[in-house]
């Protein structure tokens, strides 16, 4: 049990000193060339639209797929 508290303490103490680093580095350089929102935005529905494509060709297939066989 008491093994188990230390590597937990310690693992806490790591993961506060990493963001104690990351926050101090952001507030240094605050443009550090991140993704946009936007660009975030543009890839969410690019994703989106090829799942609905996707997902209609898949529909329409399955509806007709009897009068398709002979093509």
């Amino acid at each position: 049990m008491r093994s188990t508290i230390t590597r937990a303490t310690t693992a806490l103490s790591l993961l506060v000193l990493f963001l104690h680093t990351r926050f101090d580095e952001a507030r240094r350089r605050p443009d550090r060339g991140d993704i946009s929102i936007t660009t975030v935005i543009i890839w969410v529905a690019a994703i989106t639209g090829a799942i609905l494509i996707a997902g209609t060709i898949a529909a329409v297939v399955a509806k007709y797929n009897g009068k398709l066989t002979g093509i």
